[in-house]
């Protein structure tokens, strides 16, 4: 029944945080509710590492270490973005944000709207992690979009709806393909299945088999998921919609998105690779997934050098990173499965930090651009300003960092597999983008005294950015044992072969 409490958390808070009375109830029903999802997760994980995968209703929902990671990481990712969200959105009604000529006040209907749909939202990407059916798989993840498209559009104003429209439209577009793989898949597998119709689309039935698949079929079917899904993620060329959704969402929302989502589109993506290489062998998958990672790392060099608003930054930052986890999918092998995973997990804890900054820095200026930020940050915000440089040095790989060393990993997986122009390519263009990143937040953060009225006086805010730090500090000189057991036991089901 632990899989079937983890979905039911989310969906009991978003009920109960429907009906609450008041702002404060909506809180705590939030909070809490993800402090307990985090736990049974950890639960989950430990399970996991100790008896293998588990199942339930003949196999509808199973949990195997990749799996389990997701979930953890989802759960993390749910739970630091709830506390944040509580001193992020209580400044919104302190500068009358949800205030309109309109109508006054309207903050209790925009808060009830966010804590309502958040645990949904949640729960769509649990789902996500959680269905072994592959079409349940999908289902899950068009949910996590119409979860969050109203999130996207929350403060109502024209570039929030257009930026959800944009979300909608290319997000819808790459989910049709996925679904049309989806479908190719099981077409692929069917003269295999006929005693197995009714889990047809179970991904535990279908790797058995899978070295038996129509190999024509299959092709076909890897190409359509990795453009739809690869949409879900951010990859270019089909990355357009991100940087608008990541600049008009409220930044609890926009961090979920950078990580917890696009771990989900990864998750899918991987369920599929391992199909594929088990009936076609890794070279076709390879050689996809090496050119798409590539073109989205170097799509993000120019937009970073020249970029002009810090939200938007981030979400450059962020189709930089899915591209290097794809490469490192497709470089293969045990350290690329490794490296990938290692980097999924760093970025997951690393990537809401950025945010949380950056929108502690946008709610104290007013502004997310560069031209109109007052640099000298760091002397208004004596905790903000300088962990937004620290988390920038962690985000864009500098030793002693934890994205060092995955960084390191998927290099040494590309060099050990013979790709050595695409992996130089990368320490290239990861060179470029350390410097345009750094010199952006560098100029926000250090100049001399702006006169600027003192900030970081919100503790949830304060203290979510200390916490967060301070795990990113620890991750980069100690790995905890059972976090790196799950991820090894993951990447072996990522990395196998037939």
């Amino acid at each position: 029944m632990l899989l079937l409490a983890i979905l039911a958390i989310p969906l009991a808070a978003g009920a109960l945080s429907f009906t609450a009375r008041n702002r404060r109830g909506m809180e705590m029903i939030n909070v809490g509710g993800f402090v307990a999802l985090l736990l049974l997760a950890a639960v989950l994980a430990t399970q996991v590492l100790r008896a293998g995968a588990v199942s339930m209703w003949d196999g509808f929902l199973a949990a195997d270490s990749l799996s389990a990671l997701v979930v953890l990481l989802t759960a993390f990712v749910a739970l630091a973005c709830s506390v944040y969200a509580v001193g992020y959105f209580r400044e919104d009604e302190r500068n009358h944000v949800f205030e309109s000529d309109v109508l006054k006040p309207a903050a209790i209907s925009s808060v009830r709207k966010y804590y309502s749909l958040t645990p949904l939202f949640v729960f769509a990407m649990l789902l996500v992690a959680l269905a072994n059916n592959l079409g349940v798989m999908w289902v899950a993840i068009e949910a996590t979009t119409l979860a969050s498209v109203f999130l996207i559009s929350f403060y109502g104003r024209a570039t929030s709806i257009e930026a959800a429209w944009k979300y909608t439209m290319i997000g819808g577009v790459g989910l049709s393909m996925a679904l049309f793989g989806t479908i190719l898949t099981y077409y692929s597998a069917h003269h295999v299945l006929e005693t197995e119709t009714l889990a047809g689309l179970n991904w535990s039935v279908l790797v058995v088999h899978a070295s038996q698949f129509d190999k024509t079929t299959m092709k076909l079917a890897f190409i359509l998921i990795l453009l739809g899904y690869g949409t879900k993620a951010g990859i270019a060329p089909m990355h357009t919609w991100k940087p608008d959704a990541y600049s008009e969402a409220p930044v609890p929302v926009a961090a979920m998105l950078a990580a917890a989502v696009l771990n989900c589109a990864l998750y899918g993506l991987i369920r599929f690779y391992v199909l594929t290489n088990r009936c076609l062998g890794p070279q076709f998958a390879s050689q996809l997934l090496i050119i798409f990672g590539l073109l989205s790392v170097g799509v993000a060099v120019p937009f970073v050098l020249v970029q002009k608003s810090f939200r938007r930054l981030l979400a450059y930052s962020s189709i930089d990173h899915g591209g290097i986890m794809i490469l490192g999918l497709g470089f293969g092998g045990a350290l690329g499965a490794l490296g990938m995973l290692l980097h999924l997990t760093f970025h997951s804890i690393t990537k809401p930090l950025l945010f949380f900054c950056a929108g502690n820095v946008e709610q104290h200026q007013k502004t997310d651009l560069f031209r109109r930020a007052k640099g000298g940050v760091i002397h208004a915000m004596p905790v903000s300003g300088p962990i937004f440089l620290m988390a920038t040095l962690a985000v864009t790989g500098t030793p002693p960092f934890s994205m060092f060393q995955s960084e390191f990993t998927i290099l040494r997986a590309g060099f050990g597999g013979s790709y050595i122009g695409p992996a130089i390519l990368l320490i290239v263009l990861l060179v470029a983008i350390f410097i345009g990143f750094l010199v952006h937040i560098a100029r926000l953060v250090l100049g001399a005294d702006p006169g600027l009225p003192p900030g970081d006086s919100c503790p949830w805010k304060k203290y979510s950015l200390i916490c967060l730090a301070g795990l990113v500090l620890i991750l980069g000189f100690w790995l905890p044992a059972p976090l790196f057991g799950l991820i090894q036991d993951a990447a072996r089901v990522v990395g196998a072969q037939p």
